[in-house]
């Protein structure tokens, strides 16, 4: 179709309302008529206290719109949906209580409307999932039952969290996620929201109907900040009962670990190399964590060597995300001993020097160990 210069294009209302059209709710677009008062013959005094308020059904002028907004219960919060990606995904409406006495969280999780079809008949079988952020890990989530073929599943279930204090309450955010089972291949993802848990006052029910909202872009592990990414252990050399002497080594916990996984997660763990190791037989592995980006190990390794040979090793320290099927990936490492750098060396230095005694210390982890090839 061409259009001449200086001839308007007529629209009609169909042709209007499609501009927005999109698979979740359909809402028209907001006209700026509808930020200003309509001329009843009322005069200008009302006319002024409505401006950039738009006009509710059924409001009597403009004084009719400002106390209608006014009587709105201020503990329903209902985010805006006009973006054609988040109403794509669907919306979800839920509740969070407080407890104060109890020091508990409850989330009653209600119901979603619009999802975004995940299976080949169109549906999706949906489920909620809670996590408390920082600390995303399989120890603090909880899941709602699965809800089979539909794409406005209702729940009606409520979710507790035990022993959340008040200072939990100020820094912890809330993640909520909805995904779609699938028996025969992994669990799709659909979307989240995220709630500052300080938006809620103990002991009132605080109404949330939100629209869903793709995950936060995640930072390539080479782009990402390394400062963030670190590791606690600690190193002791002693003379055990009936053994030459020897070095044990604990790794303790990492933290704010590079998310490898399409998950947002990844499922670390963690190894040690005694090196030069010309026998191949210094490694040692820690167990897998699945699905967090903080884990907890306590695990401890012992080398049996002299304090004489130990001296012109190096210990290096690395952490992998386990992928089933495929090659492992590297997050990132440290290397203790006579050719490392700052706190490595001072730890190595340390350890030394105090024969028998645990010497812990917190590391930051780096993509690349001087002087070494990592190896898988």
């Amino acid at each position: 179709m061409t259009v001449r210069k200086g001839n308007r294009l007529g629209i009609s209302i169909q042709e209007h309302m499609a501009i927005n059209v999109c698979p979740g709710p359909i809402r028209p677009i907001r006209q700026i008529s509808a930020y200003f008062p309509r001329g009843d013959g009322e005069g200008g005094g009302g006319a002024s206290k409505c401006l950039l308020s738009p006009l509710l059904p059924g409001a009597a002028g403009g004084g009719g719109s400002l106390s209608a907004m006014s009587s709105m219960d201020t503990s329903i919060e209902i985010d805006s949906c006009d973006s054609d990606d988040n109403t794509s995904l669907g919306t979800l409406e839920f509740d969070l209580l407080y407890e104060k006495a109890t020091s508990s969280l409850h989330c009653t999780v209600l119901r979603a409307k619009g999802l975004k079809p995940m299976d080949f008949n169109g549906l999706a079988d949906p489920y909620v999932k809670l996590h408390l952020l920082p600390g995303a890990c399989k120890a603090n989530k909880l899941k709602t039952k699965i809800v089979r073929n539909t794409l406005n599943p209702v729940w009606n279930e409520t979710l507790t969290y035990c022993g959340i204090t008040e200072e939990d309450m100020y820094r912890k955010t809330l993640r909520v996620s909805v995904c779609d089972e699938d028996k025969l291949t992994h669990n799709e993802f659909i979307g989240e929201s995220r709630v500052a848990l300080r938006r809620v006052k103990p002991d009132q029910t605080k109404h949330f109907n939100i629209c869903l909202e793709h995950p936060p872009p995640l930072p390539s592990p080479t782009a990402m900040s390394t400062a963030l990414r670190g590791i606690s252990c600690y190193l002791r050399e002693f003379l055990p009962p009936n053994a030459r002497g020897g070095l044990c080594v604990g790794v303790k916990r990492c933290a704010h670990l590079a998310a490898m996984d399409v998950n947002g997660f990844s499922d670390p763990y963690v190894k040690t190399y005694l090196k030069p190791d010309v026998q191949k037989k210094s490694k040692h592995k820690t167990a897998v964590i699945k699905k967090t980006l903080n884990p907890e190990f306590n695990e401890e390794f012992f080398y049996e060597i002299s304090f004489t040979e130990l001296a012109s090793k190096t210990l290096e320290v690395t952490v992998w995300d386990y992928d089933l099927g495929k090659s492992n990936d590297f997050i990132g490492g440290v290397s203790f001993g006579c050719h490392s750098q700052g706190d490595a060396l001072q730890h190595w230095i340390d350890c030394l020097k105090n024969k028998g005694q645990k010497v812990e210390r917190w590391h930051t982890l780096t993509n690349e160990l001087p002087g070494s090839t990592v190896q898988e």
